[in-house]
C-alpha cells in the first residue's frame, strides 16, 4: 500500500514514547493495551480491548504498554518509528 507499512506485533514489552510523522492505526487483536498519549502536555490513559482501535493523528505523543501478552496490528507511515 503506497508509503504505508503494515505490521502485526505479539508483545509483553511496552512501546517507547514517540511521536510519528504521519498518522497511525493501532488495533489490538488479542489481549489488552493500556495507550497513554499527551494532549497540550497533559497524560492520559485509556485500556484497549481486544477489538479496539486507538487512532494517533499527525503529532500525537503516545506509548502502548500491553496489559500481559498482546497481539496488535499497526498501521503507519513507511518509515515511522
Amino acid at each position: 500500500m503506497g508509503g504505508i507499512t503494515t505490521r502485526l506485533h505479539w508483545t509483553d514489552e511496552p512501546y517507547k514514547w514517540h511521536v510519528n510523522d504521519g498518522e497511525e492505526v493501532f488495533a489490538v487483536l488479542n489481549g489488552r493495551v493500556e495507550m497513554r498519549y499527551r494532549l497540550s502536555g497533559v497524560e492520559h490513559s485509556t485500556i484497549l480491548e481486544t477489538g479496539d482501535v486507538f487512532y494517533a493523528s499527525i503529532g500525537t505523543e503516545h506509548v502502548a504498554h500491553p496489559v500481559g501478552e498482546a497481539r496488535v496490528l499497526v498501521i503507519e507511515r513507511e518509515g515511522s518509528v
